[in-house]
C-alpha cells in the first residue's frame, strides 16, 4: 500500500511538472515601468500590467489616458507606449545561434518609441511594425510612431 502511495505521488508530481511547463509560455520580454492604467492581454490572462510582469508571444499591451508603459524584450529592444495606445506582439523569435530571428508588432493606436535591439542588427528585414495604414520596415535604431 505504501509503495502505491509513493508511486502515485511521484506520478502526480511528474504530470504536474509536464502540464506546468506546457502551460507557461516562454517569456519574450518584461514590462519594466508602468504609469497609470496599463493592461496586459494575453491568451491566458487579462490583467493590470505591473513592473516585472513577463511578456509572451501574442500579448497585447494597452494604455489608458495619461498612462505609459516601458518594455524590454529578450533581444534588448526597448519599447515605450504613450497614453491611449495599443500594441500587439504578433511574432517574436530570438534564436541567433540557429539564425531564427523575427520581431513583428501590430501598432493599433497611440504613440510608440522604439530603440531596436539585436534582431534589427542581425536581420533588419525580419523586423516590421504593422499599422492600420502601413507596414514599417526598420533600418535604424531609434524611431517614434504615432497612429491615430
Amino acid at each position: 500500500m505504501k509503495i502505491c502511495r509513493i508511486f502515485f505521488l511521484i506520478l502526480t508530481a511528474f504530470l504536474l511538472s509536464v502540464v506546468s511547463s506546457q502551460a507557461a509560455p516562454e517569456a519574450i520580454g518584461i514590462i519594466k515601468t508602468v504609469s497609470g492604467e496599463v493592461s496586459l492581454i494575453s491568451t491566458q490572462i487579462t490583467a493590470p500590467a505591473l513592473a516585472n510582469m513577463k511578456l509572451g508571444q501574442g500579448d497585447t499591451v494597452r494604455t489608458g489616458p495619461a498612462s505609459s508603459v516601458g518594455m524590454i524584450f529578450e533581444d534588448d529592444t526597448v519599447v515605450s507606449l504613450g497614453p491611449d495606445s495599443e500594441m500587439q506582439v504578433a511574432n517574436f523569435l530570438f534564436n541567433p545561434v540557429d539564425k531564427e530571428l523575427s520581431f513583428v508588432t501590430r501598432l493599433v493606436k497611440g504613440t510608440f518609441c522604439f530603440v531596436t535591439g539585436q534582431i534589427a542588427k542581425l536581420a533588419p528585414k525580419n523586423v516590421t511594425f504593422d499599422t492600420p495604414e502601413a507596414t514599417l520596415g526598420v533600418r535604424g535604431t531609434k524611431f517614434l510612431v504615432k497612429v491615430d
